[in-house]
């Protein structure tokens, strides 16, 4: 009960936080960073915010390429004027980079792009990246992300190092990583790494615990760029017509609501939201032109009852309880790329990257789940689900 009324007050207080866009600078690096005030977007117009101590301004809806496969949208929404794109090296089998570089190749010089690397070496690191430039058709990446980071430790020096070399060689602009979980202790560590890492790649939805907040603050105050995934609180916008477990998750406004819930916290630069056709580009653009309102709370506290049986909000509880050692939060969120997002071969290819072991087990065997959600996820269920469509 604790943790539902905590979530609910979150919801609530976003309400009364200032909804501006963040002043802008054309300078590539700023030595001393202000966190840019942000101002209400102009109807019909975008709204920009700075990227930290980067300088770069930024569309504060980008667009995360990570399932998209029609080449025409990325190129539409370049052409609207939006300047933030993401993608990584492992998206589609490394096809969505050759697709995105495609894409953008006559707006490289006006728009912000920025990809990833899984790899645990230095070596490993430094080749994705000659491919990710390859494939990107570009010679350097503005922002390269050491990619899925959920504690402190996964910030090796030697990464680090990788980071700092292809810097020193003008193949990127600027050092990120992103987390899916873990904020409480990757955050604070790229904060005390501040003069190498520039740019936080987090998730954060209306759904999350309160304090991811106030960690986002205080990276935006030391400087750092702040963008935003999984703002939708797992999709569910491709949801199946007839599918009536998962049809009463696509309710009527609130994936629009989720980004808006997002964009009123000024402290947020930027958020990527993925878009595979004209209707999900055209419903996101409304985001930067009309505020988060009263009835946006209302469709959200709706959403939250749906998905929490459904989505898991990783709040790292879980891990380390499963006594047969399954990643409990990374299973959940590979079945929400399939029933979210309708990508079953990016989730079947995650979950085949597990350790043999780990596939082989089957919750359905166990008497009882050691694992009690807080936040009400009926975790059993979800991961034999899991199992079911993935082993």
């Amino acid at each position: 009960m604790k943790n539902t009324s905590s979530r609910r007050s979150f919801l609530a207080a976003g309400l009364v936080l200032p909804a501006t866009a963040m002043a802008s600078t054309t300078r590539s690096t700023l030595i001393e960073p202000q966190v840019p005030k942000s101002s209400a977007p102009k109807a019909g117009g975008l709204s920009y915010r700075v990227l930290g101590k980067t300088g770069m301004k930024v569309t504060s809806v980008g667009f995360g390429c990570m399932i998209t496969s029609d080449q025409s949208v990325v190129e539409k929404a370049a052409d609207l004027g939006i300047t933030y794109f993401d993608t990584a090296r492992g998206y589609q089998q490394g096809n969505n980079e050759r697709m995105v570089g495609a894409a953008l190749k006559s707006k490289r010089n006006s728009i912000t792009l920025s990809s990833k690397t899984g790899a645990q070496t230095k070596q490993e690191a430094l080749a994705h990246l000659d491919k990710s430039l390859t494939e990107l058709g570009t010679d350097h990446l503005d922002i390269w992300y050491l990619h899925g980071k959920g504690k402190a430790s996964d910030l090796t020096d030697e990464l680090i190092d990788a980071q700092a070399q292809a810097r020193k060689a003008g193949k990127i602009r600027f050092a990120g990583v992103s987390m899916h979980g873990g904020h409480a202790d990757v955050i604070p560590a790229m904060i005390a790494k501040k003069d190498h890492f520039d740019v936080v790649l987090a998730s954060y939805n209306f759904s999350m615990e309160p304090s991811v907040t106030p960690l986002l603050e205080s990276a935006a105050k030391a400087g750092l760029g702040i963008v935003a995934m999984k703002v939708m609180a797992g999709g569910f916008r491709r949801t199946k017509a007839g599918d009536k477990l998962y049809e009463t998750l696509k309710r009527e406004g609130a994936m629009l609501a989720a980004l808006k819930w997002v964009l009123k916290n000024s402290n947020v630069h930027t958020t990527i939201p993925s878009m595979t056709d004209m209707e999900q580009l055209d419903e996101n653009l409304k985001a930067m032109t009309v505020p988060f309102g009263s009835g946006d709370e209302k469709v959200l506290a709706a959403q939250l009852e749906y998905i929490r049986p459904l989505y898991c909000r990783s709040c790292g509880q879980c891990t380390g309880v499963c006594p047969s050692g399954l990643p409990v939060s990374d299973m959940l969120r590979f079945l929400s790329y399939a029933e979210g997002y309708g990508e079953y071969s990016l989730a079947r290819e995650q979950f085949l990257d597990l350790p043999a072991k780990v596939q082989q087990v089957r919750c359905n065997l166990c008497p009882t789940c050691t694992i009690n959600c807080p936040n009400g996820v009926r975790v059993a269920e979800r991961l034999s689900r899991a199992q079911e469509i993935f082993a």
